[in-house]
């Protein structure tokens, strides 16, 4: 086993691998599907690398509404086999693979209509809190139209008649998966970000490998493997153009926003869920704050930037502010993203019911795609992919085992938390704090903090951003693979969605701390400050645009940080 630090130094080694060694898999993609491939393929046995153009999560597996949940709502759609699959991931990251990442989270079902609605949820509920082996969390609880109020009294008194409470469970996404990614690099993985495929090799009529460029300086190499796993999601299409193969399924990209306010603006002690007239809409706690959303529109645009519009905005208030006794207004919210959903679409739309399924195809020899599926089943899908890929590789692999490996930090987590006032005193900080970084680092928290050893002010709070230290922007850097300001604030932190200034007071403070880990000049560090800054100029000025082709034109028109970035070529 190998070190998980995805740091400089690891970054020039993965480098030197990629160009001198043969693979057994190369996995596209450094998404929760991409990393959960990675790493069900090094605890197989296998030689893996994983290359991502971006950063870890930088797409769908960080705008997600940050929920690792059965799809109650698929139960009304007979999906019993999705919900009871997802209900069963939900147990084990609970359990065993993340307990210092996933959590469980209550919500408030609002019943309206008397007689028949609350049988019927309450049998639904029953199926969602016995099926998948579910056993971590709280079962359904009624409640009355006065208790329901009591537990959510930001409610309209005549919003609902009853209600049922019942549980979930939530992640950081993008920690999640970059804590994936750094286990797959535990277990021997090659994970090198800012690698993007330019080109795939070929060895008569099969798939020998890809090209690979460097976006951070621009040098290329040649990555040899016996199997290429396409795991990018809503790109899915454009790398299969790129491979030259005929795809076996199509991916239509579906964007979903959500606006995070603060916790004081919802007088509530759980989540809520509301159904709409096309889907749900869900009220979930964060920390010291509320994510609301989604929607669910079409989106042909930029898929890297997929932008929020006011219409969408408003669209999530009008439906939130119909049950609030006191409505959220425009001046509440704090953050804002926008997120794309890689959906399976049939040759027809009447196939497209397929959507939240899964699907994987050998769509040439040497070429495996996966797409489709939601974030909590990413370890199914992971298994499901690499199984596809045995036929062309030498020898018989393993059976999958993720369902017994546990990310990094999970082991020892829960010793630490009762010894978290004693950790605290130990480094001068409060338990409250320490508690949170456990449950960002889990028992890696030890490294975490060592970084301050000889800095003792690192443990200081970010001056415009006091949920986080500056010690967590260094270890950003040096540990977890980020490599720009947008990294640590929007993904390895989410600073970017969790305070009004989006990032931008504190962006000075966070650049010249992960200029010490990446060596900075002076001039990098305001390059990078302007590029963020810029960034969060045209997210602002799109989300107030009226439709999604001025939204795009506006989020489009803010520069690169990782600027040799090239849309792929078919």
């Amino acid at each position: 086993m190998t070190e998980a630090e995805l740091g400089p130094a690891a970054r020039e080694e993965s480098w030197r691998r990629l160009t001198e060694e043969k693979f057994d898999v190369v996995v596209i993609g450094g998404g929760v599907v991409g990393t959960g491939t990675a790493l069900d393929a090094a605890t197989r046995g296998l030689r893996v690398a994983l290359v991502e153009a971006r950063d870890l999560a930088s797409g769908t597996s960080s705008r997600s509404s940050k929920l690792f949940h059965g799809g109650l709502r698929y139960l009304e759609q007979l999906e019993f086999g999705l919900v009871r699959e997802a209900l069963h991931e939900r147990e084990l990251m609970l359990t065993k693979l993340a307990p210092h990442l996933v959590k469980p989270v209550s919500f408030l079902y609002p019943l309206t209509h008397r007689g028949w609605e609350r049988p019927y949820t309450a049998a639904g509920l029953f199926l969602y809190d016995t099926m998948g082996g579910a056993r971590s969390v709280p079962g359904q609880k009624h409640l009355t139209r006065a208790g329901a109020l009591r537990l959510v009294p930001a409610l309209k008194g005549n919003a609902l008649i009853g209600g049922i409470r019942y549980y979930d469970a939530q992640a950081d996404d993008a920690r999640h998966t970059m804590t994936v990614a750094r286990t797959a690099a535990h277990y021997g993985a090659v994970v090198r970000t800012s690698t993007q495929v330019v080109q795939f090799l070929r060895e008569a009529d099969r798939v020998s490998g890809v090209q690979v460029r460097d976006v951070e300086d621009g040098r290329e190499t040649e990555v040899q493997a016996n199997v290429v796993i396409n795991c990018t999601g809503v790109w899915t299409d454009e790398l299969q153009r790129l491979s030259g193969s005929r795809g076996r399924f199509r991916v239509r990209s579906s964007k979903g926003v959500h606006i995070v306010v603060p916790r004081d603006r919802i007088v509530s002690e759980s989540g809520l869920i509301l159904r709409t007239e096309k889907s749900v809409l869900f009220v979930i706690p964060w920390r010291n704050h509320w994510i609301v959303g989604t929607t669910d529109t079409d989106w042909n645009l930029d898929l890297a930037h997929p932008a929020a519009t006011k219409h969408d905005i408003d669209y999530i208030l009008e439906h939130v502010n119909s049950v609030l006794a006191t409505p959220l207004t425009h001046d509440d919210i704090e953050g804002v993203y926008a997120g794309l959903r890689p959906l399976l679409a049939g040759e027809s739309e009447e196939t497209s019911k397929l959507s939240r399924e899964h699907a994987v195809a050998r769509v040439a020899p040497g070429l495996v795609a996966i797409a489709g599926g939601k974030y909590t089943t990413y370890r199914v899908m992971a298994a499901d992919a690499v199984d596809a890929a045995a036929v062309d590789l030498p020898g018989r692999p393993q059976s999958s085992i993720t369902d017994k490996v546990p990310l990094i930090g999970a082991d020892g987590y829960h010793a630490l938390v009762n010894q978290a006032d004693h950790l605290a005193a130990q480094h001068g900080l409060h338990p409250y704090r320490v508690r949170h970084l456990l449950d960002r680092y889990g028992s890696l928290v030890h490294e975490v903090l060592a970084a301050a050893d000889e800095q003792p002010e690192l443990l200081r709070p970010l001056e415009n951003a006091p949920d986080y230290l500056a010690v967590e922007a260094v270890y950003a850097a040096s540990h977890e693979g980020a490599l720009h300001l947008e990294d640590v604030l929007a993904r390895r932190t989410r600073i970017s969605i969790e305070y009004p200034h989006r990032g931008v007071d504190c962006a000075p403070q966070v650049a010249m701390l992960m200029g010490r880990a990446l060596g900075w000049s002076d001039a990098t560090i305001e390059h990078e400050v302007e590029v963020y800054t810029a960034r969060v100029a045209a997210e602002r000025d799109s989300q107030t645009q009226p439709n999604d082709e001025a939204a795009d034109a506006r989020r489009s028109s803010a520069p690169e940080a990782r600027a040799r970035l090239t849309e792929p070529v078919g």
